[in-house]
């Protein structure tokens, strides 16, 4: 066997171990990209290697299941150094971020994959991670974030999972709140609604929640909310239905390059001019953070639209940066 099938067969494995009842030829086709008979391949190549851990049962629609069990595959991890690392930045990330309770989440899952290491391996792996966290710069990682009580975000965590109602202070009133989601970027925002004010999607910046309380109260979310297109309204986490609308920005050829490597908008479109010119257009909200964000950029870019913005920005270019973002 070759060593790219072995990792197939490997990864195979470690598939079918995740999987409770099993995997099906039409998951494996799936998960792999591979055809039919590539899948039926790979599952007799399964038995022949682990004849005592797989079984083949069928299920109601008399569908055949693969099933791995009691399989010592975790000392055979694939890619366990960079599972591990990946492990170890998301904890890194989510600490960083005031975000511990799913940073004891992951740092358990951590755990119990080292647990199924030898020692020796176990400290290397640990030892590896650690290096490139360092590389990174994630384990030293400076520059200023908001604060954010952790009882906070443990309730909003709990009230999601419900979905149950959540009771806080806000800027001194008291809200009843159907939590919806959270966006993450300079602040911390609750999306959420108010029965008694509506349907309306409201922001709740998290460092401003106080005395917060998950109740017992159930309610049933709207299943047609995408939190991504709804997060998509916006530059970065704050939203303002009047402000909402076309962005235009234009940046100067001796920008473009540079301007051409960001992703400013999950929805942007992009073009060059025939100046050499980079182009960007893309519909959100939020003019203040586009205004901090586009002052790094100095007198290299130009505000087309909206106007409103483009008077915010235009007072702050600036020529005299060493250097752009």
């Amino acid at each position: 066997m070759s060593y790219s099938k072995a990792k197939e067969l490997l990864r195979l494995a470690d598939f079918a171990c995740s999987r409770f009842r099993g995997v099906r030829l039409t998951d494996i086709c799936e998960h792999f990209e591979v055809s039919h008979r590539t899948a039926q391949r790979m599952t007799s190549a399964l038995s022949e290697a682990f004849p005592h851990a797989v079984e083949i049962a069928e299920d109601q629609t008399r569908e055949r299941r693969w099933i791995v069990r009691e399989v010592p595959l975790a000392r055979l991890r694939l890619s366990g150094d960079e599972e591990l690392e990946g492990l170890e930045f998301a904890i890194s990330r989510l600490r960083e971020s005031g975000d511990s309770r799913q940073a004891r989440a992951l740092a358990s899952l951590r755990d119990r994959l080292l647990a199924a290491l030898p020692v020796k391996e176990a400290r290397r792996a640990e030892a590896d991670a650690e290096a490139m966290l360092e590389v990174h710069g994630v384990a030293a990682r400076p520059g200023p974030f908001v604060a954010v009580a952790q009882a906070v975000t443990d309730a909003v965590t709990a009230a999601l999972r419900g979905p149950y109602r959540l009771r806080f202070s806000y800027n001194d009133s008291l809200r009843l709140v159907e939590p919806y989601g959270v966006l993450l970027g300079a602040r911390r925002y609750l999306v959420g609604r108010q029965p008694d004010k509506g349907l309306k999607l409201r922001h709740f910046r998290f460092d401003r929640i106080r005395a917060v309380e998950v109740t017992d109260e159930w309610f049933a979310r709207d299943f047609d909310f995408d939190l991504a297109a709804h997060a998509a309204r916006a530059f970065s986490s704050f939203q303002d239905d009047s402000q909402f609308g076309e962005v235009v920005w234009r940046f100067a050829p001796e920008a473009a390059d540079r301007a051409a490597e960001w992703r400013f908008h999950p929805n942007q479109q992009v073009r060059r001019t025939v100046d050499g010119a980079l182009e960007v257009r893309f519909e959100a909200s939020g003019w203040l953070e586009m205004a901090w964000h586009l002052y790094q950029w100095g007198d290299t870019v130009e505000v087309i639209k909206p106007k409103e913005l483009a008077d915010i920005v235009y007072m702050a270019r600036r020529a005299d940066f060493d250097a752009l973002p």
